[in-house]
This record gives C-alpha cells, sequence and structure tokens, in this order.
C-alpha cells in the first residue's frame, strides 16, 4: 500500500508503484490520487508532439539533459518524463522503447522517465496519461514532459493537458500540401524544425513560416491571442481578450547533438513566463482540470450504463443494426431508452 507521504517525499519506489496501480485502474490507485490532488499544480508541463520520425524522444532526452545540466545561467530543474507509446490493436502490446533513446539522462535522480501504452487510446495520450502527470506533479518534480504516440495530423489532446505545446517538424517527412494539413500545428506554442542538418531542412524552414504569414491571425494566433477559446462552454471573456498574446515562434535543433536545445528551453520558460504574468496559467489550468472531469464523468457514465443495461437487449439491437433493420441512431435510442 502507498502512502502520500511517501509520494509527497518523492520515494521512487513508492512512486513507480503508484503510475502502475493508476495505469491498472486499481481503487488504491485512485484513492491515492484524490489524496495527492491538493498538492498538484505547481509543475510546468511541457507536451512535446510530432508525426513518427521527427526525433521526439531524442529531443525529449536533450531537453530533460539541458533542465538538468543548464549551458546558461538557470539552475538546474527536477524532470519527469512521460512517454506514451502505441498499443498494437491485434496483440495489445506495446514496445515502450522511447527510455532506449534517453540514456543521458538515465540514473540521474533528478529524472524520473515512465513509459506507458496508450491502450488504444486516440489522440495521442492514454486514459491515464493526467494521473501519472498529477503524481509526478506532487512528487515535486518542476517539469514534466509528456511525448505524445506521434499519431500524426489528429493528435491533439496534449493541448489539453500540457501548459506549453511543442510541434515536432523534420525534413522529408511529407510535402507540403501534408503540412497544410497538420491540425497539430495549430496547437504549437513553440514550432521545432527538428534533424535540421538533414537535407531540405531550410526549405521546411522556410516553408512554415511562409505559411504563417498566409494565415490570417485571427485563424493561425486566435488561440495564443486569446480571441476564441478552444473551449467553446468556457469563453473568453472580454477582458482576456484585450491582454496581449503569444506569437508561436519557429526554432530549429539538432536533438542528436543538443544543438539549438538550450534556446529551446529558454522558449519554453519564456513561454511559461508569459503564462504567469498575463494570468493565462490559472485560465488554462480551469480548462485543464474541466476537461479531465468531463472525459473521467464521460468513462464513468459508460460504464454505469454497461452495468445497467441486459445484455441481451444489447445483442438484439446489435443484430438489427447488421442486418440494416434500423439505423445507428435508432440503436443508440432504444439502448438508452431500454426499449424492448
Amino acid at each position: 500500500m502507498t502512502s502520500v507521504a511517501e509520494i509527497l517525499k518523492g520515494d521512487r519506489l513508492a512512486i513507480s508503484r503508484l503510475l502502475t496501480e493508476i495505469e491498472n485502474g486499481t481503487s488504491e490507485g485512485k484513492r491515492t490520487l484524490n489524496e495527492l490532488f491538493p498538492h498538484t499544480g505547481k509543475a510546468h508541463i511541457v507536451g512535446i508532439t510530432g508525426a513518427p520520425g521527427t526525433g521526439k524522444s531524442t529531443l525529449v532526452n536533450r531537453l530533460a539533459y539541458e533542465y538538468r545540466h543548464p549551458s546558461r545561467d538557470r539552475p538546474p530543474l527536477s524532470v519527469a518524463v512521460v512517454a506514451v507509446d502505441p498499443t498494437s490493436p491485434f496483440s495489445g502490446g506495446a514496445v515502450l522503447g522511447d527510455r532506449i533513446r534517453m540514456r543521458d539522462v538515465a540514473g540521474d535522480p533528478g529524472v524520473f522517465i515512465r513509459s506507458m501504452a496508450s491502450r488504444g487510446s486516440l489522440g495521442g495520450l492514454a486514459q491515464t496519461t493526467a494521473g501519472l502527470v498529477q503524481v509526478f506533479d506532487a512528487a515535486g518534480f518542476e517539469v514534466i514532459l509528456v511525448e505524445t504516440v506521434g499519431a500524426g495530423q489528429a493528435e491533439v489532446d496534449i493541448v489539453d493537458l500540457a501548459h506549453t505545446t511543442l510541434v515536432l517538424e523534420a525534413p522529408g517527412m511529407g510535402d507540403d500540401v501534408q503540412t497544410i494539413k497538420a491540425g497539430i500545428l495549430e496547437i504549437a506554442d513553440i514550432l521545432v524544425v527538428n534533424k535540421f542538418d538533414r537535407p531540405g531542412a531550410k526549405n521546411t524552414l522556410r516553408f512554415l513560416k511562409n505559411m504563417l504569414r498566409q494565415f490570417d491571425p485571427e485563424e493561425r494566433y486566435e488561440l495564443h491571442h486569446g480571441q476564441r477559446s478552444p473551449f467553446p462552454d468556457l469563453p473568453i471573456t472580454e477582458s482576456e481578450k484585450n491582454k496581449p498574446g503569444w506569437d508561436p515562434p519557429i526554432l530549429t535543433t539538432i536533438a542528436t547533438s543538443g544543438e539549438g536545445v538550450s534556446e529551446l528551453v529558454e522558449r519554453i520558460t519564456n513561454h511559461r513566463n508569459f503564462l504567469l504574468s498575463s494570468k493565462r496559467w490559472s485560465l488554462k489550468e480551469e480548462r485543464r482540470i474541466k476537461r479531465e472531469m468531463d472525459t473521467m464523468l464521460q468513462r464513468e457514465l459508460l460504464i454505469k450504463w454497461r452495468d445497467s443495461t441486459s445484455s441481451t437487449l444489447y445483442q438484439r439491437t446489435l443484430k438489427k443494426l447488421v442486418k440494416r433493420e434500423i439505423s445507428p441512431q435508432r440503436a443508440v435510442q432504444f439502448l438508452l431508452e431500454g426499449d424492448q
């Protein structure tokens, strides 16, 4: 049984046990999370997302190293890494190999690396990722790096969890049209062109800059300038609209050598300071907590509905649907109303 006191003291073995409990959805894990929640809200959560092959894991390794061994006049910070790996839809297994690329910080007592499987969740994260982040937050880690699966254009759930979202691009990852379609560009607080030593890197950088210039500011920057809330049920107030916004910069890095990483950490820190000075940190926290509560509520309601619904009714309705005797909309209506 893991005690809250052990987590608050940063006991690594206790943290590991609790993370496993949370991933498995045990009652013990949920109980401990409930007790830890009042101790959260201090860490800077940084999300790293992008298509497979952009070098996310290598960059996370270099970011963690830079936070621990700053090359500029910054104090070293404790870092937790949550790396989400895709789960096979066939075998149900996951490689969990992201930590292989994080050898530079392995063994550092100020770094905790945890790999987890997505377990079929879409959007780049797992259902329990937020729970793991809360544990690290309560345990006193100052920076939490969350690396997403790397699913591609629809991988935007990280914006609901992170304070600062990095979107990685790399040369040779596709044509210009593919980049335009990528919805993840719209969630970037900082755009990063990684692998800048590769052929075509300058073209990728030039194209991204031109693309951002061509976007209407109300379309491209409205989330960062406070012109539109990403959560329609929590609209941005008039006073918030008048506050200066954040223009997402485009930086270049070579993660394998660490080139550009120090400047990237500087920009991440600047974004944190912007959120705090503009009072948007608390606003983002409120929306993040609300989204997490809504997600958990949907999950629990589905579980309760399944427990209260006859399996016979479900199978009968499913057969009618497969035979095209009823539409999917009617099938849902029957199941919700309990029609026979």
